[in-house]
């Protein structure tokens, strides 16, 4: 029996290891309510370690995981952590105090990574995973003392002497064991539930959010810009299909009605300092665009079109004073920050140069969804999205490219980065199984600013063959094209390639997305029965 009483500390160790984690988190997710979700310990060591991700790991993760990166991200962070609280766990059964101090280290590295956030304004971002980590080391303590006491030789000689199982109390560790699991629990929920509320008066704001008709509409979408043709991606994309890339683990919820954005920096002559309310009542613009993520390989998913409402950057700038380079102006570069603390470094020059690049308050006829930035983002035709896009917008500024770099710049991704020409295959897809005969093969293509011109398909090592275009919206938005095929039975390779209004045929020549962005003609593979 004193055996049996040694051997069952172990799991009961590793148990009291995961309680305390787990307390230490609902702790911290408690006091993150009264803080900043942002400052919870997975929310911050997840963005820590986003930031300190090689680029290569993370277009590897957004290839493979998608939008559900982030969730990705953050079940790993919760597994990491599980291990180690079982290991302090285990630790703290020969070692009661170091495991706990164990526990208090981990809290630091939540409390170090909160504060080094670039949206962190405050130490109390370290609160969380302090108050987390004393919770769970307390908490560590007290439950391996339940069955590791001080004087186990004499209780275990008594117990051997009886015949019970030695050096633990049994009761003791059960009732504590279950008081801390539904405290914790408890904490966690509400927790959960205050940070959720924290969101409802952003949400209220949005919801009375009217935007008046643009001075400047859109043109109507032409007859013969939009095929039917099953598989084909739909021209518009709807709000909640467009993709999201970004690096933000809770999704910014702003107040409309405390928002404010400055613009400033090199070459500003007037400030701005602009309200959502400064930003309505000003010429409003409607734009049909499309956006590319520069981590969309061939033929990849993260490209979308929707229809903008916002006011004309362009004139932002001038009305502060602001020149191109081109007409001397001191500054190259707009520099974009987020609310999460993100920054896009966008050329200037292209701002200026009459395109449609925009403040944008409206997506698709409603106010931005949250997870597109609400209440204002970047919106510029031709640059791929983390040169141009800046989501949750809270500052402007004016320097130079010499003088700055931008987030993902300082990841080893290019300054600059215009849109390059291509083309995906969406119907067939691939490794389809079609039956013989008339196959319609269809997908878009799309060179912002520039326009498509052509989009040719080629058959195994056939010759191209040219594919019916849609009718073009604009050279900011993409192109349906299709190909109706006699498909003979077998295996068969399609490839599509585009052309677009400069004459710059799409290149063959593949090159991975890094450092800006992917090339090379888009392939389907099919077996047709």
């Amino acid at each position: 029996m004193k055996l049996m009483g040694r051997g069952i500390r172990l799991p009961l160790a590793a148990l009291s290891g995961l309680l305390a984690g787990f307390a230490a988190l609902t702790v911290a997710e408690l006091v993150s309510a009264g803080v900043r979700p942002e400052a919870g310990p997975v929310i911050a060591v997840g963005g820590a370690a986003i930031d300190r991700t090689p680029p290569a790991v993370k277009d590897w993760a957004i290839r493979h995981f998608g939008t559900s990166d982030k969730l990705v991200l953050q079940l790993g962070i919760l597994a990491v952590l599980a291990l180690l609280a079982l290991g302090l766990g285990v630790l703290a059964l020969r070692f009661r105090r170091t495991g706990a101090a164990g526990v208090l280290l981990c809290g630091l590295v939540g409390a170090v990574a909160a504060l080094g956030r670039p949206d962190s304004t405050s130490l109390a971002d370290a609160l969380p995973s302090a108050v987390g980590s004393v919770a769970g080391a307390g908490l560590l303590y007290l439950l391996v003392g339940r069955f590791d006491a001080a004087g186990r030789d004499e209780v275990e000689a008594r117990a051997e002497s009886s015949g019970s199982a030695a050096g633990w109390d049994r009761r003791g560790f059960v009732v504590a064991a279950g008081a801390a699991a539904a405290a914790s629990t408890g904490a966690g929920l509400l927790g959960r539930s205050l940070n959720s509320s924290r969101g409802q008066p952003a949400i209220a704001s949005r919801n009375e959010v009217m935007l008046p008709g643009p001075a400047s509409a859109a043109r109507p979408i032409p007859p013969g810009a939009i095929l039917h043709t099953p598989g084909i991606s739909p021209f518009v994309t709807p709000n909640a299909d467009f993709y999201r890339v970004d690096t933000a683990l809770v999704i910014p919820k702003v107040d409309v009605t405390t928002w404010r954005m400055k613009i400033h920096g090199k070459g500003v002559s007037r400030p701005l300092m602009l309200t959502f309310n400064d930003l309505l009542q000003r010429e409003l613009i409607e734009r049909d665009i499309t956006l590319t993520c520069v981590s969309n390989e061939v033929g990849g998913p993260y490209v979308g079109n929707a229809r903008w409402i916002g006011v004309r950057l362009g004139d932002l700038l001038k009305e502060a004073g602001v020149r191109p380079p081109s007409r001397g102006g001191a500054a190259d570069q707009l520099v974009a920050r987020s609310v999460d603390g993100m920054t896009i470094g966008t050329p200037v020059e292209d701002i200026m140069d009459g395109r449609d690049a925009m403040l944008a308050l409206g997506m698709n006829g409603e106010p931005l969804p949250f997870a597109h930035g609400f209440p204002v983002r970047m919106v510029v035709p031709g640059l791929y999205g983390y040169v141009s896009a800046c989501k949750w917008l809270r500052d402007l500024e004016l320097t130079t490219f010499a003088a700055y770099d931008s987030y993902w710049v300082k990841r080893s991704w290019a300054q600059k980065a215009p849109v390059k020409t291509s083309s995906r295959i969406d119907t067939p897809k691939p490794f389809a199984r079609p039956k013989a005969g008339t196959v319609m093969i269809a997908g878009v293509a799309w060179a912002q600013h520039r326009g498509i011109d052509r989009v040719e398909v080629r058959i195994d090592e056939g010759s191209w063959r040219p594919a019916d275009l849609a009718a073009q919206d604009t050279a900011d938005t993409w192109r349906q094209w299709s190909l109706p095929w006699k498909a003979t039975p077998g295996g068969h390779t399609l490839t599509v390639r585009a052309t677009d209004r400069s004459g710059q045929v799409q290149t063959e020549q593949r090159v991975p997305t890094i450092p800006d962005g992917a090339s090379g003609w888009h392939s389907v593979v099919i077996t047709v029965d």
